[in-house]
This record gives structure tokens, sequence and C-alpha cells, in this order.
């Protein structure tokens, strides 16, 4: 099985049923290494605080000690933009919708460069970005 990574609103919903059930994805692909995204990770501290804080802490310094921490180059960067671009043109997205896609698309771009799977709760965003960029994602439930 190819490398997966899984994208911020995995590990929200782990989060919110508590410490434990967040660091247990760290095992979530077994027969898989399992990557963390610099952008789901941005996305992780900026959204906890206090307990949740500690596991996302914890998290860094598990992925981060394995070497799989995947962070945006230019290449994913520029890939985002001409996604995004597309994408509004299609669906007339205004620029709000656009930068709340923008994080998605730097984990798709950077996750599809490597060939890991995405796998994510977030269908509809994610389904829409691959119309434009060919990346490896799945969906599941907590």
């Amino acid at each position: 099985m190819q490398p997966a990574l899984l994208d911020s609103s995995i590990y929200i919903t782990a989060l919110r049923r508590g410490d434990d059930a967040a660091l247990a994805l760290r095992r979530f692909a077994t027969d898989a290494p399992l990557w963390l995204s610099a952008v789901v990770l941005e996305e992780l501290y900026a959204g906890t605080a206090g307990g949740g804080r500690q596991v996302v802490e914890r998290l860094e310094r598990d992925f981060d000690k394995a070497k799989r921490i995947l962070v945006p180059n230019l290449s994913d960067w520029t890939q985002a933009g001409q996604v995004l671009a597309r994408l509004a043109a299609k669906y007339h997205y205004e620029k709000i919708g656009l930068g709340r896609l923008t994080n998605d698309a730097l984990i798709a771009m950077s996750a599809g460069r490597l060939g890991i799977t995405v796998i994510t709760a977030n269908e509809r965003d994610f389904n829409r970005l691959a119309e434009f960029r060919a990346f490896q994602w799945q969906v599941t439930r907590l």
C-alpha cells in the first residue's frame, strides 16, 4: 500500500474524542507509512488550545523524528494557484471561497507530488480539486 496522510478533518474529529484518539491516528495505516502535512500541522496549531496543543506538539515531534513531515515546495504552491484559478472559473468561487480551499489545494498538490494518498472527511473540496489535478485520495469517517 502506498503512503498516506490524514487531512485536518480527520485529526479534528479525533481531537474532539480526546488525546488518546488523536495520538492513536499515528497507527492509522499499519501497512503503509503515514505522513503529516506541514499544512495540516499549521491548521491544527491554529485551531487548538490547552491539552489539544500538547497532542499537536507530540504529533509534530513524532513525525519529525520519523522524517515524515510533508512540506509544500514551490511547484506545489504554483500548481495550487493554477488549480484554484481553474476551480474558481468553473464554480464561480469568490476570493473567500478560494481562501478556504488554499490549504486543501496545498495538501493535495504536495501529496500528489510524492504519490501519497490523502485521507479526508472533506469529500466535497477534495473531489473538486481532483477535477483539475490528479492525486490519490479517499474519504473516511472516524
